[in-house]
């Protein structure tokens, strides 16, 4: 009998020392920390850590079975990637659209090689082994880099991880209404119709308001380059007019010099011309001495009056020479002219 009581109380006793035991477990087992991960968050913020060295991103989603599987695996390619002298990172789209429409992922999970800023996309599996040869063969320089407007630091990409992120945070706001605050859907999408709207409506009165004072603007400062056009070509215009009369002047002296020497020379040539005429006259004159012979003053006096005829200077001749003088002097008044 004595027995029989003996055993619930012992089943009790045990009991209460188990819960005590678990007790006292239970909070030393929840203090230990998580196992540490190798693989680095990436977000917004500090993707542009892998522009430098060697990277590998994996991109993925928490509610992705695919993703899931390769978790394990990429863990153990994270913990040596220190051997294997490459960083690996991981992307949450959920949490990152901006990064996944730079990235331009449109299936999970996605895994991207990156090498000193030249981006590659990794096809084969999420395996540690072919991840391990990829790396160590160097399989990555028979891929195809992303360049140009597809490479993720490209101003394109940039946009598109702009446009995504307003796509994210759109979806985020959705969830909260539908979610957290119980609006029926259709609700919600009344409600993004009408954000649509207004904000167009915002946008076109923001143009139709400041764009006539952009185009003021810029028709003033045309009518200002045109003035300062006009006013240089009136400058040049009346710099040439200086020059030209300048030359003008130039040209005038010159000519009032050319007549100057012109007039000189017609002065020296009639006073050559008249004292040729003078010196003529002087030997006519001086010629017809009375000879010593014994000729009659009959015979002289013929001969003489002769000689007298032939001494006298001819009026033809001095015709001639003033008809040299007056066209000279005519020729001298047309350059003068």
């Amino acid at each position: 009998m004595a027995g029989g009581r003996c055993g619930p109380q012992l089943t009790a006793l045990l009991a209460a020392w188990v819960a005590a035991v678990s007790a006292t477990a239970g909070p030393e087992q929840a203090a230990l920390p998580a196992e540490q991960s190798w693989v680095q968050p990436m977000t917004a913020s500090n993707w542009t850590l892998v522009m430098e060295g060697e990277w590998m991103l994996k991109f993925y989603a928490p509610w992705c079975p695919s993703c899931q599987q390769t978790d394990s695996e990429w863990e153990t390619f994270a913990k040596n990637g220190e051997m294997l002298q490459i960083s690996v990172g991981k992307v949450d789209v959920i949490q990152e659209p901006g990064l996944s429409g730079r990235f331009f992922v449109t299936t999970l999970p996605a895994f991207f090689h990156a090498k000193d800023g030249i981006f590659r996309r990794y096809r084969g599996p999420g395996i540690f082994e072919d991840l391990q040869n990829y790396i160590l063969e160097k399989k990555w320089q028979s891929v195809e880099p992303l360049t140009g407007w597809k490479s993720p630091a490209s101003l394109t990409m940039s946009g598109m991880a702009g446009l995504f992120s307003i796509s994210g945070k759109i979806w985020h706001l959705h969830n909260y209404f539908t979610v957290t605050l119980g609006i029926p859907a259709w609700c919600s999408y009344v409600f993004f119709v009408i954000a649509t709207l207004v904000f167009g409506l915002f946008m076109g009165l923001r143009i139709f308001l400041f764009l006539p004072s952009t185009e003021q603007n810029g028709r003033s400062e045309e009518a200002h380059r045109a003035e300062q056009l006009q006013d240089a070509e009136e400058e040049k215009d009346d710099s040439n007019e200086e020059e030209n009369k300048d030359s003008l002047v130039d040209d005038e002296e010159e000519k009032e010099d050319l007549g100057d020497e012109d007039e000189a020379e017609e002065e020296e040539e009639e006073d050559n011309l008249a004292a040729g005429v003078d010196e003529e006259r002087s030997e006519a004159n001086d010629q017809g001495p009375p000879g010593e012979d014994s000729v009659t003053r009959e015979e002289v006096e013929p001969e003489e009056a002769e000689e007298g005829v032939s001494e006298k200077p001819c009026p033809a001749d001095t015709e001639v020479v003033e008809d040299s003088l007056r066209q000279r002097k005519s020729q001298h008044a047309d350059k003068g002219l």
